[in-house]
């Protein structure tokens, strides 16, 4: 096990009706005039923003708001919000929605507190010091920024997608309450699971030795979601089961399953061109990714992908050809995914092969190599994209 420096300070305020907190839990945090920061008008015709807004006047804060947030957050929104805090002397920011809203209200924390442009955080110009303080009211299981020190966002300019990360950035506290998560399309609560699967095995192909422990907890995570998302794929009003969906999305990505062992995040890297060229959900995205990845790298370390297959999904262990046990497990998470009702080819999502050097391009390579399990070359990475199709 390597050595590491886990912080992770979020609050979490987990159950039903906790979004009615908001406002004393704003306070606390020495909030004198927030930034309510949502995506469409989901959160208004449900009626969650007049509890966060009732909430926030009982206790004598002011509050602005700036929704219109968008699947895979853009530029634009952010430098809107930087303009609207510097505007109105706002000194925190409520993000009211799923990962693309409280991405976005993280690139604007930073973004009022730095000189320059803040896109030079995720181009990896400048480190951010300082931010507006950042909080978060979830509304769909996925993404895990609510607890992560992580954001992605897109520049419109050239469809860049990138992310960037670093300890200022998490939130000072969540509220979590998975009655919010019952309204949600299947097809989003589907995508959903899938990113934090992703978040989970990006973190469990390692190439760091003996990691038991936290090889433990993602095994752990994973079984959850493989048990858990089929009962809301059937009743989507299960409440408990979205709970420990939603805690799962949490734990998956705060990092505690990933600290002192090598990370891989290759997977990740090549989705973001996938939604950002073609305006798909990144989990959906990732059902595609991470099979395809999966089985061009399985002969790196068949004994860990054959691990997976036998403690995760139930395989039998072929110690005589561990390379079989892998090649089952990989085919166990498509066939997953498919029953999620999840793309799992880039033909499902109008892809087309022409599109390949395209998109190894935008990963903005240059001659370096992608990820760190296998260091992916940008021959590797156009081979990854074509397994992606249906051969």
């Amino acid at each position: 096990m390597q050595n590491f420096n886990f912080h992770s300070p979020t609050q979490f305020v987990f159950g039903k009706d906790t979004e009615t907190q908001v406002g004393a839990l704003s306070k606390k945090y020495g909030a004198k005039k927030i930034l309510i920061h949502y995506g469409g008008g989901s959160v208004i015709k449900s009626g969650l923003m007049d509890r966060v807004r009732e909430s926030i006047r009982a206790e004598g804060l002011e509050y602005v708001e700036l929704g219109g947030v968008m699947p895979n957050p853009i530029d634009t929104k952010v430098y809107e919000g930087i303009e609207l805090c510097k505007k109105e002397s706002v000194d925190f920011i409520l993000a009211v929605g799923g990962g693309s809203t409280i991405d976005s209200a993280k690139a604007i924390g930073i973004g009022v507190k730095y000189d320059g442009d803040f896109w030079d955080f995720y181009a990896g110009k400048a480190q951010a010091t300082a931010t507006i303080p950042v909080a978060t009211v979830l509304t769909i299981a996925a993404a895990g920024s609510e607890g992560s020190e992580s954001s992605v966002i897109t520049k419109t300019e050239g469809s860049y997608k990138r992310g960037y990360s670093n300890d200022v950035i998490r939130p000072v506290f969540s509220v979590l309450n998975p009655a919010l998560t019952q309204t949600l399309p299947l097809n989003q609560t589907a995508a959903g699971s899938a990113d934090i699967i992703a978040h989970i095995l990006e973190r469990y192909f390692t190439n760091t030795k003996n990691v038991e422990t936290t090889d433990r907890l993602c095994e752990a995570l994973l079984i959850s979601m493989i048990n858990e998302v089929p009962k809301v794929i059937l009743d989507p009003n299960d409440y408990e089961a979205r709970a420990n969906i939603m805690w799962a999305g949490m734990v998956a990505h705060n990092n505690i399953v990933g600290v002192g062992r090598e990370q891989d995040w290759s997977s990740h890297g090549l989705e973001h061109e996938l939604s950002a060229l073609y305006g798909i959900a990144h989990g959906a995205g990732l059902a595609i990714v991470f099979p395809a990845w999966m089985k061009y790298n399985c002969a790196h370390d068949p004994m860990r992908f054959a691990q997976l297959a036998v403690r995760v999904f139930g395989c039998n262990m072929h110690f005589d050809n561990p390379m079989r046990t892998a090649v089952e497990g990989i085919a166990r998470l498509e066939s997953f995914f498919v029953s999620c009702g999840l793309p799992t080819r880039i033909e499902q999502i109008n892809g087309k092969k022409e599109d390949i050097p395209y998109l190894v391009e935008h990963l903005g390579l240059e001659g370096g190599t992608l990820g760190s399990f296998v260091k992916l070359t940008e021959e590797d990475c156009a081979n990854i994209y074509t397994l992606m199709f249906d051969m």
